[in-house]
């Protein structure tokens, strides 16, 4: 079988959620769509998909469609579709405990308090993947929700639309180049 890479961004589904902080994922995949030239259309795995070719390898972008806190169920059943190393899934995701506008990508870890990375874990048994996390800043925990689901002002959409096509760039190195390179590439300070 001819290697294959997924990569999910985590986000809602429905216009109410399209232009929050917290469907940052959702944001990277539609800018990697235009990059690969993959329509995520197709509806599989409770989740929205596409399929094409990059680097001389299948590329699956993926959507999950079941709300974020229950996103573990459309990743496990991908990877067990495709039978997946784990090296070759990549989560995108929104990070309270990133500035606004930073980028961390990391091969493994803990979901660091964000439910939609618990519920992927919990799902795969494990926290061994790649995940490029995209900071939206923090707020008190009273607050949280709010942050997370609110739309940004103008002076915050332009900082996390730098940061959604430098996650774009992020993962299409770790396409190319795999994710320690990656890290080496896009940890480094920022700004």
């Amino acid at each position: 079988m001819a290697e294959v890479r997924l990569v999910v961004g985590l986000g809602n589904p429905g216009a109410e959620y399209a232009e929050t902080r917290h469907n940052l994922g959702f944001k990277v995949v539609e800018a990697l769509e235009k990059a690969l030239g993959i329509e995520v259309r197709q509806r599989k795995f409770s989740a929205r998909i596409g399929e094409g070719r990059h680097a001389g390898r299948k590329v699956i972008l993926m959507k999950p469609w079941t709300f974020m806190n229950r996103s573990g169920q459309s990743v496990a059943a991908a990877v067990g579709f495709y039978q997946l190393d784990l090296g070759d899934l990549m989560v995108v995701l929104d990070d309270m405990a990133l500035e606004t506008g930073t980028l961390r990508v990391r091969a493994g870890g803990s979901a660091g308090g964000h439910n939609g990375l618990a519920d992927i874990i919990e799902k795969l048994g494990t926290n061994a993947f790649a995940r490029c996390r995209v900071g939206i800043g923090a707020r008190p925990g009273d607050q949280a929700v709010g942050h997370v689901l609110g739309r940004p002002p103008s002076e915050e959409k332009s900082l996390l639309n730098q940061a959604i096509l430098r996650a774009r760039d992020a993962v299409l190195c770790w396409l190319d180049l795999g994710v320690e390179k990656t890290m080496n590439e896009f940890n480094k300070t920022q700004r």
